[in-house]
């Protein structure tokens, strides 16, 4: 079994790259440099649970997210092409999305 860091690490990278960000630009996102998060992604080092919020914040997922296990990269590829296609629909659809899932939301809330 791999260290918790590396696992970490991995699926911060798994989830950024779902996202179509670079190292780069989430490092600019959350505000430190992008050789740090090159070594929180390799294991390197362990973010502090205030970065990992932040890096969280950016990345725009829960921070349980980083700890869920299963098919994780099946789920980030899903996730990233449903936001490429909602991206590519006009206005009245982003409403209608919009309003399905608060919908879909309250209903799993009960």
């Amino acid at each position: 079994m791999k260290p918790a860091k590396i696992q970490l690490g991995e699926r911060i990278k798994e989830i950024r790259k779902a996202k179509g960000l670079t190292q780069e630009q989430l490092a600019e996102l959350v505000d430190i440099e992008q050789k740090h998060v090159s070594r929180i992604e390799l294991g390197k080092n362990a973010p502090t649970i205030d970065r990992l919020e932040m890096i969280a914040k950016a990345l725009n997922v829960p921070m349980g997210s980083f700890f869920e296990s299963g098919n994780q990269e099946a789920n980030a590829e899903r996730v990233a092409k449903i936001e490429r296609m909602v991206r590519d629909l006009d206005e009245d659809y982003h409403r209608i999305i919009l309003k399905f899932s608060q919908i879909l939301k309250e209903f799993n809330e009960k």
